[in-house]
């Protein structure tokens, strides 16, 4: 992982048109729309950065799961079951991000 991790307030300095859209148009706009649960969404985001070994982006879609209703052992089940469709090395850089965070 990056030794200098994007968070929000950093986007801000960095790029600040692209926290503002992400504030403003992903988190406010799309993940608010009813047509899925912010669950579905959380499950549907961390499968997506598995299987594009976005795992940069992990630690927060991973906490941020959990706080929308994922059990550690649903996270552990989508990313075991995603190493047979994304592969195993994406798989295993997953379970290595997210038991960092677990065993923090």
């Amino acid at each position: 992982m990056s030794k200098f991790p994007i968070t929000r307030e950093t986007l801000a300095q960095v790029a600040p048109k692209l926290a503002a859209l992400s504030e403003e148009v992903l988190f406010g706009d799309i993940w608010q729309r009813s047509e899925l649960s912010p669950r579905d969404r959380s499950l549907i985001t961390v499968s997506a950065l598995v299987a594009l070994s976005r795992t940069e982006q992990l630690p927060y879609h991973l906490q941020l799961a959990e706080k929308n209703g994922l059990s550690g052992s649903e996270i552990t089940e989508l990313i075991t079951h995603l190493a047979f469709y994304s592969g195993w090395p994406t798989a295993a850089s997953a379970l290595t991000v997210f038991a960092q965070l677990t065993l923090e």
